[in-house]
């Protein structure tokens, strides 16, 4: 096999295996290059694979293995914080090396023409509320749940992959399942994440124009009154260095009326789009010296009956990825509060 046939053999599982280790990872850089290491191991075994038919299940072995071997070389990335310091269970943004993803790494199972119920399981196994339950689980643990719950593998064929007994993988199994019960937020009991529906397209657009209208008493209107937001170290100006967290829509509206409240108030425009399957927005900071609009973060939301129930403030850094710059073009009038809108 030339470079060029085999190429053309493991590429098209490039989506789904980038998808498979960023469940691993939680990263969406260290999915791809994992991705890109998983297609280098695979050329140098590649006299190995005697069937085309054979190619994707061998793929998914080469990229697991990479990401244990690389959880291995990090064992700081092997588990998430157990709580919020409130006692809560974590906002994603408790996971440190979490990046959200855009919407398109969801689109891989509709692209190998897999079945409506693989398609919904796949979807929801990218929220992420389920991402942060997966970074509890022990590597080996977290590669047997995805490869049997979410992958939907035979016990069999997941003992053959990690070179396990089918007790092995039964066992580490149960012990997964009890711990993303524990991990998962109580109201998540049901955590799918869908497509966008019409109260969610909604309700982000009266978010957005609440927020940049500074109007907060709208904004609060919004949350549920258990709603939680958290804000990942280093976005939008946080410079602790652990995440910031606010639990009830009363302490939210005290946390957020200082930047919107007031001569000093901030001026921000928001970008809608999506992530994980979730409504979100680039969010963009009005800067009065430069006379641009510059990036401040990535709100993610999580719609639970109509309302907002936790919104994970993302680093301006993640903007990129969802094809939003760092700096927004500005209006020719720009500068005053009136107009920078």
């Amino acid at each position: 096999m030339d470079r060029e046939d085999f190429t053309l053999l493991v590429q098209r599982h490039q989506h789904e295996l980038t998808a498979h280790c960023y469940r691993m990872l939680a990263s969406v850089e260290d999915a791809q290059d994992l991705v890109q290491e998983t297609f280098v191991r695979a050329w140098d075994k590649r006299e190995s694979i005697r069937e085309a038919s054979a190619v994707r299940a061998w793929l998914y072995r080469i990229a697991t293995n990479a990401c244990l071997d690389f959880l291995r070389r990090r064992p700081e990335r092997s588990t998430a914080p157990d709580r919020a310091p409130d006692g809560a269970v974590p906002l994603a943004v408790s996971v440190r090396w979490l990046q959200p993803a855009p919407e398109d790494l969801a689109a891989h199972a509709q692209a190998r023409e897999a079945t409506p119920d693989e398609v919904v399981i796949e979807r929801e196994a990218l929220e992420l509320a389920f991402l942060v339950a997966l970074q509890h689980l022990p590597p080996r643990q977290r590669a047997v749940h995805i490869l049997k719950d979410v992958q939907g593998w035979s016990a069999q064929g997941v003992a053959d992959h990690l070179e396990m007994t089918v007790a092995g993988v039964n066992s580490a199994l149960q012990r997964a399942r009890e711990s993303l019960r524990r991990h998962l937020p109580p109201n998540r009991s049901n955590w799918a994440a869908s497509a966008a529906s019409e109260v969610e397209r909604d309700l982000l657009q009266r978010y957005v124009a609440a927020t940049e209208a500074s109007d907060i008493t709208a904004l609060t209107a919004l949350l549920h009154d258990d709603a939680r937001c958290g804000q990942q170290p280093g976005a939008s100006g946080h410079q602790g260095p652990n995440p910031s967290y606010y639990a009830g829509r009363d302490v939210i509206r005290s946390a957020w009326a200082p930047a919107l409240e007031g001569a000093d108030a901030a001026v921000l425009r928001l970008i809608p789009t999506r992530a994980n399957g979730q409504p979100a927005a680039g969010v963009y900071l009005w800067d009065y010296d430069s006379d641009q609009w510059q990036a401040f973060g990535l709100d993610v939301l999580h719609v639970r009956d109509g309302l907002i129930d936790e919104i994970n403030a993302f680093v301006p850094e993640m903007l990129p990825p969802f094809g939003l710059p760092l700096i927004l073009p500005a209006p020719g009038d720009g500068g005053s509060r009136g107009t920078a809108q």
